[in-house]
């Protein structure tokens, strides 16, 4: 019983007692590694998003002239040409944002 307790006693004041943390300090190289890394995805996900507009924008047009006057065949080429300009537009816009809000963080808080 008295080991039970004198091991309990351990484990608590062990618990109880702080450790000291050496943490590691951030370099600023290391902020703009960072930065340019997410601006570099950034960049590739608009240029894939570019290429897939392209190819539906091919696609509704294709679609648009083999439609042989059909109504719903010509707008479902319609809505096709709509929303990839649509989702071009966004893709774009997020860029445009992105690069405004990585030149304010820049001018704020230096590289």
């Amino acid at each position: 019983m008295k080991k039970l307790i004198i091991i309990q006693a351990i484990v608590f004041a062990f618990l109880l007692t702080a450790h000291p943390v050496f943490a590691q300090t951030v370099q600023a190289d290391d902020v703009g590694k960072v930065q340019t890394f997410i601006q570099s995805i950034i960049q590739v996900l608009v240029t894939l998003a570019g290429f897939i507009a392209v190819g539906f924008f091919v696609v509704g047009g294709i679609k648009y002239i083999t439609s042989s006057g059909n109504p719903e065949s010509m707008e479902s080429a319609k809505k096709t040409i709509f929303y990839s300009a649509i989702g071009l537009t966004i893709a774009l816009g997020a860029f445009v944002l992105s690069n405004i809000i990585t030149q304010l963080a820049t001018a704020a808080f230096g590289k």
